[in-house]
């Protein structure tokens, strides 16, 4: 009998090695290679199915101008915060895959979602993972509406096609993607080739079939999509839950949307009825203090289309060690160490003998470095014990030079701030407005040193 040839295949860029090397030759990773067997002797080719189909006939060359361009069609998911991470809703063929944690909150959000949309048109729910009889119950504590819903448990992909050709459903979600395996292959679910053939398929069945398919997926112990890099390229919507599974919060974050904005920010409370979202999500993000603090600064972010207010904490305590301790928590700690250096060089403020601890209240991850100007506030405050003024926020990004860069959209972040209640704003100068914003007071600065002595002076 012949052996069956295998190669191997990096998880991350889906290159393809002859031989196991303990670093990928193509993205230069370590230990991604996995083996794949690419024949298997004793199948008959001409048996095999027809596997690589173009999405559509052959078409003629067009110039761009000649063809029409039409906004994309969208339903609703009957979820408000959902539909908003979506970029207004789900596309008829497209296809979204989400991930997270496990236990966060992924097949609840879904089948949410899906009890919703069966009142006005027809959805299926395929899982691999649990039985019929586990659905049910999730269904009956949800409440949700399940007399339309259609459900089938399998984890063939030939089965599942054939379901979507027979029914036609308009929403169908596989939960997960990871259990999925093709008899067109002889590895075993889960592996590269698995995951790379079976998103493929249905992906293709989408584009030809016009049914919206939601695929649930699986996540690393480093929070990244499991299998290789390929899947998230496939599809047309990339979804990550984040948040701690031990909080009663969730916030659901679009990193790749062809048919929307990225960077749009979802966000749900989980209670005994499900996921329900939130209208107000700046209230989660901001603590209840009786009285000012010191070391607190309210900061306005941007998440897509969304300005959100988030409470910046800073605790600078004298270091008992040889080397000061930096920790960062829901920002970059690279970035915490440039600003302190940037504080001591134009500022005047060292803080190289203290202990330097960063927090973003509420668990939300702040990527933008708008948050610059809020962290050094935070830490010049928590150093000289004062609390900063009342109803103070912030944005603005500092530059090696000391300078404060404008931050993007800042317009609306003071909308956001005002309509809050906030009554001063201290930002870049080249975000200050061109007209008064009714109950807000700006503070437009350039430099760091400039910004720090009019808050000492506010303070006094």
């Amino acid at each position: 009998m012949a052996k069956a040839k295998t190669n191997y295949t990096c998880s991350e860029c889906g290159g393809i090695s002859n031989k196991w090397t303990g670093q990928c030759p193509s993205c230069q990773q370590w230990n991604t290679l996995v083996e794949t067997v690419i024949e298997t002797p004793g199948l008959n080719r001409l048996s095999q199915p027809q596997q690589h189909v173009g999405l559509a006939q052959a078409a003629p060359v067009l110039s761009l101008a000649d063809i029409e361009a039409i906004d994309v069609p969208r339903f609703g998911t009957g979820i408000e915060e959902f539909d908003r991470v979506l970029g207004g809703g789900l596309v008829p063929g497209g296809v979204v895959l989400i991930g997270g944690d496990p236990g966060i909150g992924k097949s609840t959000l879904l089948l949410q979602a899906l009890g919703s949309m069966s009142r006005t048109r027809k959805v299926l729910y395929v899982s691999g993972e649990e039985s019929g009889a586990q659905i049910a119950l999730r269904a009956k504590r949800l409440v949700v509406e399940a007399r339309d819903l259609q459900f089938q448990a399998e984890i063939q992909l030939e089965k599942i096609l054939a379901t979507l050709a027979e029914h036609r459903p308009d929403v169908a979600v596989i939960d997960s993607i990871q259990t999925v395996y093709s008899d067109a292959l002889s590895s075993a679910p889960g592996s590269v080739a698995q995951v790379r053939e079976c998103a493929a398929q249905l992906t293709r069945t989408a584009k030809q079939s016009g049914v919206t398919i939601i695929m649930v997926g699986h996540v690393t112990k480093e929070g990244a999509l499991a299998g290789p890099r390929v899947l998230e390229h496939i599809v047309d919507t990339v979804l990550y839950f984040e948040g701690d599974t031990h909080s009663s919060f969730r916030l659901v974050r679009a990193v790749k949307n062809r048919f929307g904005a990225v960077n749009e920010l979802g966000v749900f409370a989980m209670t005994e009825k499900g996921l329900k979202g939130v209208s107000n999500p700046s209230a989660l993000f901001l603590s209840q203090h009786d009285n000012q603090v010191p070391g607190s600064c309210v900061m306005v972010t941007q998440e897509g289309t969304r300005p959100l207010l988030v409470e910046i904490q800073a605790l600078v305590d004298s270091s008992h060690g040889p080397n000061a301790r930096r920790l960062s928590v829901g920002l970059d700690q690279n970035r915490l160490a440039m600003l302190l250096a940037v504080l001591h060089r134009h500022a005047g403020v060292a803080a190289f003998d203290q202990d330097v601890f960063i927090n973003a209240v509420g668990g939300v991850k702040i990527t933008e470095p708008a948050a610059d100007l809020a962290v050094m506030l935070a830490i010049q405050s928590s150093l000289r014990n004062k609390p900063l003024p009342r109803g103070l926020v912030v944005f603005g990004e500092v530059g090696l030079a000391g300078e404060i860069r404008p931050a993007p959209r800042g317009q609306e972040r003071l909308r956001e701030a005002a309509k809050l209640g906030f009554s001063v704003a201290m930002i870049p100068k080249a975000n200050a407005p061109k007209g008064k914003i009714e109950g807000l007071n700006v503070i437009a600065v350039e430099r760091i040193d400039e910004a720090l002595e009019k808050i000492r002076d506010a303070a006094v």
